[in-house]
């Protein structure tokens, strides 16, 4: 159950598909390049590998406990964490003004993979924070930043997101939990629940972020005010009013507490302007999406490895002289490991993609540029969270069919994976949330534009590997066939929605996982070009960039041909998805 990070794999996409060194060129950033992200990129395999991944079984094992001092994490993780914040992964990517390193989203986000592969429990924890110190950094005042974001970005202090209660789940608009005015705080009082890592003993304090409502806020989620509430007061060190009522007994991550939180008058600091809570935490929510869509990937990764080695080890059946047979060479074998292998490089490669455009909306020069590349931001975070979440069922499903009968019992780890990758869909969003975003917020809204211009990128690329002609031609057919049907999508939608309520929430899904299938074609493909020049260049890992041909082949003839399933069952439309009465359920 080791794990060891895919170094070459990210180095590749980093360096030749996000280019790595312009995009650092542009920010101004004189002292990133790919040199500091390899050095980065191989300390954090180091931590993933020797301190996170070993706690990862043990972890699930024993889960936490919740005593008269709050929860107690599993034993191992404060250690374990001490070492990660001494060794300053918070700060990496915070700003420079309040203890950070400044660097790129993009190179933050391809060390979160390690984190989250090696152990997605303990990683849930910087997460939140690295999202919490975003909403903080973005919106709060200069006072509140300065009290909180230091200790947050060394790692002294974690942060929690307080959204969701018993009567409000995806639904913020039922937020009951209130904000009284007390002189220079507010005093909050009520009850959220699934609250991730919302106590533990691992630091010193804790910053929750929570949305409560004012005595004269305007009803539904124009009302909605977010606070900093911390877990000891910063003056007086005494126990703010927050406090963990009981934790969930999950399915997976269980090492990983989630809380019940009870706020009875508890102090907090309002960010912002009174009202504006919801557009704050869209903050902290949209970071979150990419980073539980990065979880989606790196939980891939770990099982693919996992079934690898399996693969290799697991004898079935007899050659004529009489030797067992390793089951890696049984052609459906192959299947699975090829499908885990070409989603994983796919998934890794929108993921980077995707948070270097947080990075060039952040830098641009212009407005326009910015704008340009905040929409990108916009189209993409529904697919990297929805897509690489959903595909991850898949992917640990196919570890636990490899591993056979072995794959059942939880003592070979397999099943822990599976387990673990289920929550991915869940939370932060639906899968169906996401997808009502993208085909609503994100296409419907602009009539389609900012799809519109994702498409003709697409198809520029397609037209370019077309003319070039040295690619298989699988590839090149796979990828421009794919491209048609987004097209033919995107066209029926427009067309179509106005004129049946329900089309635009039954077409959603499906929607959502063709883009999803074709973001991932169209990098492969991208990739695949740049090896195939570098071999005829003479140039590099000669092994790794065949590997990658074969990947990326392989990806355009069994993984691109799902676009015109999710296509058919979107021009379907919405008739039988709502012809059976309620009743008949």
């Amino acid at each position: 159950m080791s794990y060891t990070h895919p170094y070459q794999d990210a180095d590749f996409v980093l360096r030749h598909v996000v280019k790595f060194d312009e995009l650092c060129a542009d920010a101004g950033l004189d002292e990133a390049n790919m040199d500091l992200a390899v050095a980065v990129l191989e300390e954090a395999g180091k931590m993933g590998s020797e301190v996170l991944a070993p706690l990862n079984w043990s972890g699930d094992q024993a889960g936490i406990s919740l005593g008269e001092n709050g929860v107690q994490e599993a034993p191992g993780f404060k250690e374990a964490y001490q070492q990660f914040a001494e060794a300053g992964w918070l700060s990496l990517g915070a700003e420079e003004e309040f203890g950070g390193q400044g660097l790129p989203n993009v190179l933050n986000t391809a060390v979160n993979e390690i984190w989250q592969s090696a152990n997605i429990s303990f990683a849930l924890c910087p997460m939140l924070s690295m999202g919490a110190m975003e909403s903080i950094g973005h919106h709060a005042s200069h006072e509140l930043q300065s009290a909180y974001l230091p200790k947050m970005a060394s790692g002294e202090w974690t942060g929690t997101m307080n959204l969701t209660e018993p009567d409000a789940g995806s639904d913020l608009a039922a937020v009951k939990t209130r904000a009284v005015p007390n002189g220079d705080h507010y005093l909050i009082t009520g009850q959220k629940i699934f609250i991730t890592w919302g106590d533990h003993q691992m630091t010193e304090n804790i910053v929750h972020l929570v949305l409560a409502r004012l005595p004269d806020a305007p009803a539904g989620v124009k009302g909605i005010s977010l606070f900093v509430v911390p877990k000891f007061l910063l003056e007086s060190n005494e126990r703010n009013a927050a406090h963990c009522l009981s934790v969930e007994h999950k399915l997976g991550i269980h090492a990983s507490p989630t809380c019940v939180m009870e706020f009875k008058d508890a102090i907090g600091y309002i960010v912002g302007e009174p009202n504006k809570g919801l557009s704050y935490m869209f903050t902290m929510m949209n970071h979150a999406r990419q980073a539980v869509g990065l979880q989606g990937l790196s939980i891939s990764e770990r099982a693919y490895q996992q079934a690898r080695v399996f693969a290799r080890e697991r004898l079935q059946g007899t050659r004529r002289d009489g030797s067992r047979i390793p089951i890696i060479e049984h052609p459906d074998v192959r299947r699975m490991l090829m499908l885990m292998r070409a989603s994983c490089e796919a998934m890794r490669a929108l993921a980077l993609v995707a948070a270097a455009e947080v990075d060039r909306a952040k830098h641009a020069s212009d407005a326009d540029t910015k704008a340009k590349h905040a929409a990108r931001v916009e189209l993409l975070t529904p697919i990297v969270k929805g897509w690489l979440t959903d595909l991850s069922q898949e992917m640990t499903y196919l570890n636990v069919q490899i591993h056979g009968g072995m794959g059942f019992i939880e003592e070979t780890g397999a099943a822990q994976h599976y387990r673990d990758a289920r929550i991915l869909t869940i939370y932060e969003g639906t899968t169906g949330i996401q997808a009502l975003d993208f085909i609503g917020r994100k296409t419907l809204s602009d009539q389609g534009a900012a799809l519109g211009l994702y498409l003709a990128e697409m198809q520029a690329t397609a037209e370019e590997l077309r003319a070039a002609n040295h690619l298989p031609a699988s590839i090149i057919d796979g990828l421009e066939s794919a491209i048609e049907r987004g097209v033919m999508a995107r066209e029926w939608l427009l067309k179509s929605a106005p004129a049946d309520a329900n089309l635009a929430g039954s077409a959603s899904v499906n929607f959502l996982m063709l883009f999803g299938y074709l973001s991932g074609g169209w990098l492969m493909a991208k990739e695949a070009a740049v090896a195939q020049a570098q071999l005829a260049a003479g140039e590099g890992d000669i092994q790794f960039l065949k590997n990658k041909l074969i990947t990326a082949q392989f990806y355009a003839e069994h993984l691109l041909p799902r676009t015109q399933v999710h296509l058919t069952a979107m021009l379907a439309g919405s008739e039988t998805i709502m012809g059976l009465a309620e009743d008949a359920f």
